[in-house]
């Protein structure tokens, strides 16, 4: 996985705190929707620790990567994903939509997330 959508993907799967503040340039505006909340950041730090890391808490357990899709709306980039994932609770399903714009250095300057929320799987064994 070489474009950053796919990146920040796999970097956000597996929590690699590292890999995910290398995406965002220094100054990013980062704006995220969840079922319940509206969030708004504007530091590397503030978007890995203060929102993903609380979208997707410790014990939150990304099992699988289940789809991504990547592409261009014009002049933003685009990646669509979809993670299960197992914590005490049960096993779900997590989808998130996320338009980006790049700088001149390759890194998001710009994403606006949008979130389903985490949906129950009413079978453990569900695909």
């Amino acid at each position: 996985m070489t474009d950053v959508g796919s990146r920040y993907v796999a970097a956000l799967a597996a929590k690699d705190t590292e890999a995910l503040l290398g995406i965002f340039a220094s100054v990013v505006s980062f704006r995220g929707m969840t079922p319940g909340r509206f969030w708004e950041v504007h530091s590397p730090a503030d978007v890995v620790e203060d929102v993903l890391y609380e979208w997707f808490e410790p014990d939150d357990i990304v099992e699988a990567v289940e789809h991504v899709e990547v592409g261009k709306l014009v002049d933003r980039q685009r990646v669509v994903y979809r993670f299960r994932v197992r914590n005490a609770n049960g096993v779900y399903r997590v989808e998130q939509c996320a338009y980006f714009d790049l700088d001149e250095d390759g890194r998001v300057s710009r994403m606006n997330v949008m979130c389903s929320g985490f949906r129950p799987l009413a079978d453990a064994t569900t695909a």
